[in-house]
């Protein structure tokens, strides 16, 4: 319950994840529990949480290695809005020199060790 509490606290801005201790308190979902956890498991340098680059919160963040991972949901971004916004969002940090990864849900359970080799390889990180 206190999750999910400091969860919609984040979404209305009541506070920020500088504020927080703890990194999973600073995710706002699910599926970024499960994106902090996939990085520990394969043993990749923690990322900055919902940080944010220049006017756009991301997700996740190497800041050092202008490294950003979209963690994208069907449910949050399975329509032509969201789509667009993303592309929108993509195009702006890459202007900044940011390289941007995106991955589901389905491609963090179903094929983690491709997608821990990708982001290994584009930080650098061996």
């Amino acid at each position: 319950m206190f999750r999910a509490a400091v969860r919609r606290a984040l979404d209305l801005r009541l506070i920020s994840s500088a504020n927080l201790a703890d990194e999973d308190d600073r995710s706002r979902s699910d599926l970024e529990r499960l994106f902090l956890r996939f990085c520990r498991r394969h043993r990749l340098p923690p990322p900055e949480v919902n940080a944010h680059v220049g006017r756009d919160e991301v997700d996740f963040l190497w800041r050092g290695q202008r490294v950003v991972v979209e963690m994208d949901s069907w449910r949050h971004h399975g329509h032509r809005s969201a789509f667009e916004s993303d592309r929108a969002k993509d195009a702006r940090l890459q202007a900044l020199g940011y390289r941007v990864l995106r991955f589901t849900w389905r491609q963090i359970r179903e094929t983690p060790d491709e997608v821990a080799s990708a982001l290994r390889a584009v930080l650098g990180w061996r």
